[in-house]
């Protein structure tokens, strides 16, 4: 599968970790599909310009990726405009995060569909048509709480570590087809989700990465776009640990 000119479906695809990973595929002149949820279109209006000023071409999805109708319809959409496509990144997350006593059901739920049933219904909804290109490229955003764990993240650890689970069975099914599945579980990334925690947390989290500073969202992208790569295509059911040092 040749690296230039993919379509590239990436949730979550805005800002943050998606922004980065989709200026990452824009220079090799991809067809660039970003899903997001946003209040409103400006943050992936400007990604958007940002990639075509980079060589892709872009468009902006305001999907909600838990519920499997609008996902399957969406997809159905990129296949009548671009009949393919090559990469999918899913990396829509939110948290919720309070310790389990005082965690409220809703909370639990959000987290779990976004998170999760969100990777289950894109990658659903993809497989079919890649299976047939008998190519393809699946990864999946966790994170390193997703093996470690964290004190009030429960809901959203849970949702991560399931993301793993789900990685390795379908990387088994899709394999006969040429079509890799693997996850990224990023450490502690600089993003709007980090920035709103307190100064003593950020430090604290610090003390736990031997390479001494925060993450950038480009460490990330950078996994993800050489899984997606010709280069990484013997590889598929694992997950590239990008966090300092943070697990080993």
């Amino acid at each position: 599968m040749a690296d230039t000119e993919r379509v590239v479906v990436i949730t979550g695809g805005s800002k943050g970790i998606g922004r980065a990973i989709a200026l990452k595929f824009a220079p090799q002149k991809s067809k660039l599909v970003l899903v997001h949820y946003d209040p409103d279109d400006s943050a992936v209006n400007a990604t958007i310009e940002e990639a075509e000023g980079a060589g892709a071409e872009a468009e902006g999805h305001k999907v909600d990726v838990s519920v499997l109708a609008d996902v399957e319809a969406l997809f159905k959409k990129v296949l009548e405009a671009h009949g393919r496509v090559d990469v999918l990144v899913n990396n829509a997350g939110i948290t919720r995060d309070t310790l389990l006593m005082r965690m409220r059901e809703e909370d639990w739920d959000a987290v779990l569909a976004t998170n999760l049933k969100s990777v289950f219904n894109c990658t659903r909804a993809v497989l079919q048509t890649m299976m047939k290109q008998r190519q393809g490229r699946i990864v999946s955003i966790s994170s390193v709480v997703g093996r470690i764990g964290n004190a009030g993240q429960s809901n959203y650890s849970a949702s991560k570590a399931g993301i793993l689970g789900f990685t390795r069975c379908v990387a088994q099914e899709a394999a006969p087809r040429g079509i890799t599945v693997n996850a990224v579980a990023p450490g502690f990334i600089d993003t709007e989700m980090t920035a709103g925690l307190s100064q003593k947390i950020k430090e604290h989290f610090l003390q736990q990465v031997p390479l001494g500073r925060i993450g950038r969202p480009e460490d990330v992208a950078e996994a993800v776009h050489w899984l997606c790569s010709e280069a990484a295509g013997y590889i598929t059911g694992q997950t590239i640990h990008v966090n300092g040092g943070m697990f080993m």
